[in-house]
């Protein structure tokens, strides 16, 4: 079977579009997007995170909360805000923040290439989030909420998929949070079967953001165990060129400084760094680069040469942080699961990081060089995983305008 395929989407109405675009179910917690969704009966924030609809406190993971995913679904159909696809065929979809834009392809991708590591993984999951979506899977028979993926830019892909940007897109429409999502229909049987056959001889694909999602298709197929061309043995996704891709800064702040005063921390860390005060916040410039805030001055970091190993790993600067500050200084072996550490996504700002340490709910913050696509493909291509919160994805895709029926 291909890696990927065209589908049959099941998506809105261009017209009802604006009232059912939705963010990622996994970036709002329930009071947050309860309030989202406070008069929107349209918006699939009432099938991803259909908790809302249900008492206050209810458990996101109760049965009833799947149950009435279900419901809601149904009532979107029934009322004609939602309609699926008559034929089957690819997507374009278009991210535009500020001044980036990126353009990919919506498919469905194998769930066999994925089982075989050809569609590569980075990150562990866990198996509370898995089971999550396998119930919100088999409950809906649909999977809603779409897999980032990345290709290695091939300038023949990148040229088909935006061929199809020339016509009048299907939707262009800006979500609450300043996104602005445009998508189109690709149905053209040539371009369709140029593009199958490109993905096909690509030696591999990476997933950027959802493995928790794939991760659960793969459960869905298997527990199903239909014939190998049936629509269960596929899962939603949106592949972006690897060079368009946006990763922002994943950045650190800690509670404490494990018993050291802020000028032995800084003392200790010229065993690995070398040390500059500046005068005013720092983004670091280049991979090997940090910034750290400290007693209300922030310091430039650049680890030393020697420090940095080849392993793919090892050699990311989150793993450089770890292993030579966070660890051996801060006492943080590990930052999964250690209370003392917490992660803060670029999309906040230096500021963010400020507050927190001013506040005196912090004891010093970290600010990262973003992690590049190669150094992830790197990993994912050595069949490794890299350390928790290595990246941010921005822009996000949005809930509820393209999703899969399984049958």
């Amino acid at each position: 079977m291909p890696l990927i395929r065209p589908f049959a989407g099941l998506r809105p109405l261009p017209e009802r579009a604006e009232d059912v675009i939705a963010p990622p179910y996994d970036v709002l917690n329930s009071d947050e997007a309860r309030q989202r969704a406070a008069g929107r009966p349209w918006s699939f924030l009432h099938i991803s995170r259909a908790e809302i609809d249900l008492p206050a406190g209810t458990d996101p993971f109760d049965p009833a909360v799947y149950a009435r995913a279900a419901e809601n679904l149904e009532k979107l159909l029934a009322e004609g805000v939602l309609k699926r696809d008559e034929q089957e065929v690819y997507y374009v979809y278009r991210l535009t923040m500020g001044e980036h834009v990126q353009t990919g392809l919506v498919a469905v991708a194998s769930v066999a290439e994925y089982d075989i590591n050809r569609i590569r993984k980075h990150e562990f999951t866990r198996p509370v989030k898995e089971d999550d979506r396998v119930r919100q899977i088999e409950a809906l028979n649909a999977q809603t909420g779409p897999v980032l993926l990345a290709y290695r830019s091939e300038e023949n892909i990148d040229r088909l998929i935006e061929s199809a940007t020339t016509a009048p897109p299907e939707y262009n429409l800006a979500a609450d949070d300043g996104i602005l999502h445009t998508i189109w229909v690709l149905d053209d049987p040539d371009v369709i079967a140029q593009l199958t056959a490109g993905f096909d001889a690509m030696k591999a694909i990476y997933i950027a953001d959802g493995h928790h999602r794939s991760a659960a298709a793969s459960r869905v197929a298997a527990a199903r165990d239909e014939a190998p061309e049936a629509m269960s043995r596929y899962f939603l996704t949106v592949i972006f060129p690897h060079r368009q891709m946006k990763i922002l800064d994943y950045n650190r702040v800690v509670k404490d400084l494990n018993g050291l005063s802020a000028g032995e921390l800084l003392e200790q860390a010229r065993a690995s760094f070398a040390v500059v005060q500046e005068d005013g916040p720092v983004s670091p410039a280049r991979a090997g680069e940090f910034g750290m805030y400290l007693g209300h001055r922030w310091y430039r970091l650049s680890i030393h040469a020697q420090r940095i190993p080849s392993d793919p790993v090892a050699r990311l600067d989150v793993s450089l942080l770890a292993d030579n500050l966070l660890e051996p200084l801060l006492g943080i072996s590990d930052p999964r699961t250690d209370p003392r550490i917490d992660f803060v996504g670029g999309i906040r700002g230096l500021e963010g990081l400020e507050e927190r340490v001013d506040s005196g709910e912090m004891a010093a913050a970290f600010s990262m060089f973003p992690t590049s696509m190669e150094d992830l493909m790197a990993v994912a291509d050595a069949n490794e995983v890299m350390p928790p919160k290595s990246t941010w994805f921005e822009p996000k895709l949005a809930d509820g305008l393209i999703s899969h029926v399984l049958d």
